[in-house]
């Protein structure tokens, strides 16, 4: 078991993302998690991710405010505790069209 605080993390860069800070929870640095790292990103309004697909898998879990997410196929809306999967090689974009900030939990494989 490996507790980790808030005081603990660092925000860093996430590649093609804007107006946004990202913060990884756990991890194989952080916590020693070889499957998997969580992160919490907060975006502000405007902020996202430009498109792009990557082979990982992930998880997205909103839990405060409101983001769309959108692919080549759909475009969707996430509230509070709503959540979305997407899968390897599947492109995403990501934006905050509200005036409010987004807090959203992030999974993604290694």
């Amino acid at each position: 078991m490996k507790k980790t605080t808030l005081a603990q993390v660092k925000p860093y860069e996430a590649a093609g993302h804007f107006k946004m800070v990202a913060f990884r929870l756990s991890g194989k640095e952080e916590t020693g998690a070889e499957k998997f790292w969580v992160g919490m990103s907060h975006f502000l309004p405007g902020g996202g991710a430009e498109f792009g697909a990557t082979p990982a898998e992930k998880y997205y879990f909103v839990l405060d405010g409101e983001i769309t997410v959108k692919t080549k196929k759909e475009e969707i809306t996430l509230g509070p505790w709503d959540s979305v999967y997407i899968g390897p090689n599947e492109g995403r974009e990501i934006i905050n069209k509200t005036n409010k900030p987004v807090s959203m939990l992030v999974v993604i494989n290694y």
